[in-house]
């Protein structure tokens, strides 16, 4: 009865995408690191989610270890941001080199967005405040993205008059 629940239970999370923080690739003979297949990945990383994640893992990760993980997985090898103040930034480590250094000058600012994500064909934007927790937010932006085969493969920010 018990391993039959465990079954059930394993399914279930399977069916949400919930499973894989409780599987263990290690103990699996002949199994890769990342057990997902390429629709899993390409599910998981949604126009919305890449919009999220990239707020929230990239520009919002202090931890650089963990924010390099999040540009790895969600970014195309090729991939540009565009700056409006700034200019362009190519590649992984161009973007994780200029989120790193956002994130240097305000590391207690916070992103949260303003409006659900929307998304049309392979593009989509998320509105955005920043700031300090339980302060007024310091700015206003809008994220705008062109995925490619389930990653972000262009970048482009705009910033906004706060609301």
């Amino acid at each position: 009865m018990q391993t039959m629940r465990v079954v059930l239970a394993a399914i279930f999370l399977g069916l949400f995408g919930l499973a894989r923080p409780f599987v263990n690739s290690s103990a699996l003979p002949g199994a890769s690191l990342d057990i997902r297949t390429e629709g899993q990945l390409n599910m998981s990383n949604g126009i919305s989610a890449l919009l999220t994640r990239n707020l929230q893992e990239v520009f919002g990760e202090n931890d650089p270890a963990r924010r390099r993980a999040a540009i790895d997985e969600i970014f195309t090898e090729d991939c540009v941001f565009y700056d409006p103040n700034k200019g362009a930034y190519r590649g992984r480590g161009e973007i994780d080199r200029i989120a790193g250094e956002i994130r240097a000058s305000h590391r207690d600012f916070r992103y949260q967005p303003i409006a659900e994500p929307e998304e049309a064909g392979n593009g989509g934007r998320v509105r955005w405040v920043e700031g300090r927790p339980g302060e007024a937010p310091a700015h206003a932006g809008t994220d705008f993205i062109i995925a490619r085969d389930g990653r972000i493969a262009a970048l482009y920010l705009f910033f906004d008059k706060l609301p």
